[in-house]
């Protein structure tokens, strides 16, 4: 046989050597296409969901959001395990496939079972969300954010407001974490004191505030000749204005919003910080989607990065990656 393999290969050369050509040709291509990636997927498909719980403690979180989520999960196809952690005000649970499995379809299956599950949610619990998908070592990108000439407040607001959405742009980019900074709020901070005083209660603190920076519809009026939309403008976005809004009328006068709390722009609390160089400042951690070639994705958000530049010079604001 071997022989005859020889014999053939000489006889015909000129087709073989074409052959050739031909599978190293085709190597070179895939080798030139291929994607690249820091590790090999390591992790079997897995869905990882998050649930945010505001003021639950983790046994409430267990009990009242982790719980069913698990039970909704449970019976999914391929589904291999489940895990889970219940956290002051958070709830994760991690759904892991058996290997092989369609990472969308598996994702689409856990979807359904949320859409039923979310009215299910006890009240001021939010909707269950799959996080983006990632691979198990997508960080491609790690952006740090100073200055000295800009607060912590105004940091978080670039990065937030401008730098997020830019590198969210990126092709390839499936989410983009911001740590640290100031979350800029318009806060009322109520004195209960005042509120004795006027005989006022929480309640209609909460009422006045969410009235004045609710945006509603208000219809429509029609005519013979056309149909006129009605627009309602009524979001306070200033302290000011927020804190002239009326609570109540108590003997003739008026009872403001600033009369019973005080109404400031300040930080909301924190739950991290980050540091720079031992520095304060803002950290953002940009992952990549699950088989994106990591060195195309890295390459285009650091041109990103230097698209902003003017930006940061405006700023006076320091960006240092890696």
């Amino acid at each position: 046989m071997l022989a005859w393999i020889v014999e053939r290969s000489l006889r015909f050369r000129g087709v073989v050597i074409a052959l050739a050509c031909v599978v190293a040709g085709y190597g070179l291509y895939v080798t030139s296409t291929a994607k690249r990636d820091v590790f090999p997927e390591f992790a079997p498909p897995q869905v990882v969901i998050q649930t945010e719980a505001p003021g639950l403690s983790p046994e409430e979180v267990e009990a009242l959001v982790t719980r069913p989520i698990e039970s909704a999960v449970n019976g999914v196809g391929n589904l291999a395990s489940i895990r889970s952690e219940s956290i002051q005000g958070l709830s994760v649970v991690t759904a892991m496939f058996r290997e092989g499995t369609d990472i969308m379809q598996a994702r689409q299956m856990v979807g359904e079972r949320l859409v039923a599950l979310a009215a299910q949610m006890p009240l001021g619990v939010r909707p269950p969300t799959m996080v983006p998908l990632t691979s198990a070592a997508s960080m491609v990108l790690i952006v740090g954010l100073t200055s000295e000439a800009r607060s912590l407040m105004d940091l978080r607001t670039f990065a937030d407001w401008t730098l997020r959405p830019r590198l969210l742009g990126v092709p390839g980019v499936a989410k983009v974490a911001v740590f640290g900074g100031e979350v800029r709020q318009i806060q009322v901070q109520v004195r209960p004191e005042r509120l004795i005083g006027y005989g006022l209660s929480l309640d209609d603190v909460l009422a006045a505030a969410r009235k004045a920076t609710g945006v509603r519809g208000a219809g429509f009026v029609e005519t013979d000749a056309q149909r006129i939309v009605l627009r309602t403008e009524g979001q306070l976005l200033t302290p000011d204005r927020l804190g002239e809004v009326v609570l109540a009328h108590r003997g003739g006068s008026v009872v403001r919003l600033r009369d019973a709390a005080h109404v400031v722009e300040a930080p909301e609390p924190k739950v991290g910080e980050a540091a720079i160089n031992g520095r304060p400042g803002v950290l953002l951690v940009v992952s990549s989607q699950f088989g994106e070639n990591t060195e195309e994705v890295t390459a285009a958000a650091e041109r990103a990065l230097d698209e902003l530049k003017p930006a940061f010079q405006a700023g006076r604001i320091t960006a240092a990656s890696s």
